[in-house]
C-alpha cells in the first residue's frame, strides 16, 4: 500500500548546525576541533563532588519546576552583588534547560503571528529559527566593520509598530567583543517609550578580558524593566554537557515565559542544581575566570604572532577571530574545510552567520583548551 503521508517541514531553509558539520569532519579527519564551543578539560572536582553528594542525598526526583529555591536564592544574590539589581528568586528567576531554552522559552513566549524581532548578526543559529517557529519575522541587522560594531541609527531605523523583541547578545559569539555602557545607553534611549522586549543572551558574562566590565542589561533601570537576560553554567563552570542556564525577568514577563517552559522541559536536572547552589557560594569560583581564560588568550595569540593571520584580541567569550586574507583569497567555509582535511585543524567560517554569507576572511577558534592543545593547533596555524 502506498504510503500518502506528506507534510510541509516549519522549518525549510535549515540546514545541519556549522558546529555539528565541523565537529563531525573534525572527528572524520582526527583533527584538533578549535570548531565547537566547549573547552576540552575538566570542570572542578569540587563541584563534581557537589553533584555526586546531592545524588548520594537523595536529590534525584523532579525539583520545582521553576528550579531549586537555594539556587535561585544564590543567583539573585550574584545579580545583586555584581550588577546592583535585584530579582525576586521567587517570582523572577528561573533555571533551565541551558541558556538556548531560556531563549526558546522567552521568545516562544511573546512573539506572535507577524511580530518582528530585531536580531544583530553575525548572530547565534537558535534566535532566527525559533522566531519562525513563532509565526515571526527576524529582521536581521548586519553589525559593522571586522570589529562588528552596533550601528544604532540603524537599529532604530528597523523599529516599527510591528517590533516585539530585540535581541543582542554580549559578550558577543562569534566575534569576541563587547557592548559597552555607551552603547546600552544608546539602547535604552531607543527603547524608551515602547513596548519592546529586549532578550539579552549574557552567557559569556563572566569571561571578560583586559579590565573591561560586562555591562548586563540588569544594570540599567529602565532597560531591566523590559529586559529577559539569559545566562549559562555550563559556559560558565565548564560543563556545557549538563545543560543548565537561568533566565532572570521582571514578574510580569516571567510569567509568562514560565508557562513554556512548564510544557517544555518542566523542571532541570535536580542534582546539578544543589551543586551548582552550594557551589556559587564562593564569588571566586566566576570572578577568577576572566583571569584564567585571558591567560588562555594571550598563550594562544602569542603562539600565532609569527603567522600571517591578523586579529584584534578578543574582548570576551571564549572565541578568537583570524583573519586569512594574507594566505589566502577562498572563502572562508572553502578555507575551513581544508584546513580540517589538509592540516588537521577545525573552525568555525563566521560568512554563515552573517547577512547574505558575508565574508570577511574570518575562522573563529574556541581557546577554551588545555595549553598543549592550543601549542598544536598554534603550530599549525604558523605553517600556513
Amino acid at each position: 500500500m502506498p504510503n500518502r503521508l506528506k507534510h510541509d517541514s516549519k522549518l525549510p531553509g535549515n540546514k545541519t548546525s556549522i558546529f555539528s558539520v565541523m565537529s563531525k569532519m573534525a572527528n572524520d579527519h582526527n583533527a584538533i576541533n578549535l570548531s565547537q564551543g566547549f573547552p576540552n578539560f575538566e570542570t572542578d572536582q569540587k563541584l563534581k563532588d557537589l553533584v555526586s553528594k546531592a545524588m548520594n542525598d537523595g536529590y534525584n526526583q523532579y525539583p520545582p519546576d521553576s528550579g531549586v529555591q537555594e539556587l535561585r536564592e544564590q543567583i539573585s544574590l550574584k545579580i545583586k552583588s555584581l550588577y546592583g539589581k535585584h530579582y525576586d528568586e521567587n517570582s523572577e528567576v528561573t533555571v533551565t534547560s541551558g541558556a538556548t531554552e531560556a531563549l526558546y522559552a522567552a521568545i516562544t513566549a511573546f512573539v506572535k503571528k507577524d511580530d518582528e524581532v530585531i536580531v544583530l548578526k553575525p548572530a547565534y543559529d537558535t534566535y532566527e529559527p525559533t522566531i519562525i517557529l513563532s509565526g515571526g519575522k527576524p529582521i536581521q541587522i548586519q553589525l559593522k566593520g571586522e570589529n562588528y560594531r552596533v550601528d544604532w541609527n540603524e537599529v532604530k531605523s528597523a523599529i516599527t509598530s510591528r517590533t516585539k523583541m530585540i535581541i543582542i547578545n554580549t559578550p558577543h559569539n562569534p566575534s569576541g567583543t563587547i557592548l559597552t555602557e555607551e552603547d546600552m545607553l544608546q539602547l535604552q534611549d531607543i527603547l524608551s517609550d515602547t513596548n519592546i522586549i529586549l532578550l539579552s543572551d549574557e552567557v559569556y558574562e563572566h569571561l571578560i578580558f583586559d579590565k573591561e566590565q560586562h555591562h548586563s542589561a540588569s544594570k540599567f533601570p529602565e532597560l531591566s524593566e523590559r529586559s529577559i537576560v539569559c545566562a549559562s553554567f555550563g559556559k560558565t563552570f565548564h560543563n556545557t554537557g549538563w545543560k543548565t542556564g537561568y533566565c532572570v525577568a521582571p514578574e510580569k514577563l516571567m510569567k509568562e515565559i514560565r508557562k513554556i517552559h512548564e510544557v517544555t522541559v518542566f523542571s532541570v536536572n535536580h542534582p546539578m542544581q544543589r551543586a551548582y547552589a552550594e557551589y556559587l557560594k564562593n564569588p571566586d569560583n566566576y570572578l577568577e575566570l576572566s583571569k584564567f581564560y585571558q591567560t588562555k588568550r594571550d598563550l594562544f595569540l602569542n603562539l600565532i604572532k609569527d603567522s600571517k593571520f591578523t586579529y584584534t584580541p578578543s574582548r570576551g567569550t571564549y572565541y578568537q577571530l583570524l583573519n586569512f586574507s594574507e594566505i589566502t583569497d577562498e572563502k572562508d567555509v572553502i578555507f575551513a574545510e581544508r584546513l580540517v582535511k589538509e592540516n588537521g585543524l577545525a573552525s568555525i567560517p563566521v560568512s554563515v552567520f552573517n547577512i547574505n554569507n558575508k565574508d570577511n576572511k574570518q575562522l573563529r577558534f574556541c581557546f577554551a583548551k588545555t595549553d598543549d592543545t592550543l601549542e598544536k593547533a598554534a603550530e599549525i596555524l604558523c605553517k600556513l
